[in-house]
């Protein structure tokens, strides 16, 4: 027998069972209960939150035999084909390969015939932001007053590209991306069914890699318990997704906070030899960056870091010798460099460029102390200053030449690093100390 992936094997049946959508869930509950059922909804969200298996549910709860019912019973022949997504009567149709006037013609021609078995022919169509605009005009009068046995179903990861007559005719609903936790406790769940031994921490981090999209993780898991041989750990993981360890990161970053730029190419150039990807590699440098971030600013102890990281003491060591606006000025660094990385064939350059303007950082001083190096000077400069010599004695000094005192006064400030930096960016001189 042919194997079912755990995404497919564990999808939700009832809306109760449904990851991190309770007010959708809720909402649809509530309408079926009090017969207010819409004749257009739009579920829109990113990719693996529940809008395809929301859909398949309200679809059992509208035909099941023993509905329209909010409790499907998930064992009579209907509801049995509908969650495996063959039901003749709810259609799932792919709107990126069906998305021309012909296709929704077809639609609108068989409208009008009545289900075969069910209560409610339902028309799911998955990805309806691809239709083309003359398919959103062919559909229009329908979508808006369709015949008593026809629901509609639209889902879309990008709701924006819908026109605004599609929208006002439909109830739409926001799935939002599922806490980290949640996903967590669900692959927790799964892992006991399947009698798998994960590590706390791997569970946590394969929940972290799905960014909020619960197929995602689950599909991770999959993969981790093929390559762990039936033992979820961290190392299998890693392994998986092609993430480099946590210290060795670390290590390129220290460097960096310490100005070795030969240091930090070297570190960064064993990681690539060790086969990582640099675009990867990058993803991991932020999200390095991004945790010693949070280490500076909301303290070691935070519940905010990347299991995939190094211990907290190493990273609070590393956060130390770098302020806040030189953590931003880094993020802000290996982000252009990823954007950057995406349009050339050899990224490696860019890459670099990056590291070594991170490492220069440990050169710079913050801007504040700079202004309050030159606001010092200025004030000692000013009150060292003496009163101006008579018009007479002006006229006794030797032409071309300077007062002994003005040329001391112009040698300390240019002795000064901040002024003599200052001198060398602009390539210009100290021309008065005095004014």
């Amino acid at each position: 027998m042919a194997y079912t992936v755990l995404a497919r094997r564990y999808r939700s049946k009832t809306f109760d069972e449904v990851i991190g959508q309770d007010p959708v869930a809720r909402t649809l509950r509530s309408a079926i209960e009090h017969d207010r059922v819409a004749h257009a909804y739009l579920f829109c969200g990113t990719r693996g939150v529940g809008k395809t298996t929301m859909a398949r549910i309200l679809a059992r709860a509208l035909n099941c035999e023993k509905g329209p019912t909010a409790e499907p019973c998930g064992k009579c022949d209907i509801c049995e084909s509908i969650h495996r997504g063959d039901d003749m009567d709810v259609l799932e149709i792919d709107g990126a390969s069906n998305n021309s006037v012909d296709d929704v013609r077809q639609i609108r021609d068989n409208v009008h015939y009545r289900p075969a078995r069910a209560r409610f022919k339902i028309y799911y169509i998955d990805e309806v932001h691809m239709l083309s605009s003359s398919a959103f005009n062919a559909l229009l009068k329908t979508l808006e007053e369709p015949p008593e046995h026809v629901k509609f179903i639209f889902s879309t990861t990008e709701p924006e590209k819908l026109p605004a007559t599609v929208l006002s005719r439909c109830q739409r609903f926001d799935f939002r991306a599922v806490p980290t936790d949640l996903i967590a406790a669900h692959l927790k769940m799964i892992c006991k069914k399947e009698k798998v031994k994960p590590q706390a921490d791997a569970i946590q981090a394969i929940a972290r890699e799905g960014r909020g999209s619960v197929r995602d993780a689950i599909t991770l898991l999959d993969q981790v318990i093929a390559v762990g041989d039936g033992v979820v750990t961290l190392d299998a993981v890693r392994e998986t997704v092609g993430a480099v360890a946590g210290e060795d990161v670390l290590a390129v970053i220290g460097a960096c906070a310490d100005g070795d730029h030969g240091g930090a190419l070297a570190r960064f150039g064993d990681l690539l030899a060790g086969g990582t990807d640099i675009r990867s590699l990058l993803e991991q440098l932020m999200r390095q960056v991004r945790d010693l971030l949070v280490v500076a600013t909301c303290g070691p102890e935070a519940q905010l870091l990347d299991a995939f990281g190094p211990d907290r003491e190493r990273l609070a060591e590393v956060a130390e010798k770098l302020s806040v606006p030189a953590l931003v000025a880094c993020l802000g660094y290996l982000g252009e460099a990823r954007t950057r990385a995406r349009w050339v064939v050899d990224a490696r350059p860019i890459a670099e460029l990056a590291l070594v303007r991170m490492a220069s950082l440990s050169e710079m001083e913050p801007l504040p102390q700079v202004v309050a190096r030159l606001e010092a000077l200025e004030a000692s400069l000013a009150g060292a200053a003496p009163a101006a010599p008579p018009s007479d004695e002006k006229k006794k000094r030797p032409a071309g030449g300077e007062a002994p005192d003005r040329r001391r006064k112009l040698q300390d400030a240019m002795n000064d690093p901040v002024v003599r930096k200052a001198v060398d960016i602009f390539e210009g001189r100290v021309c008065n100390v005095e004014d």
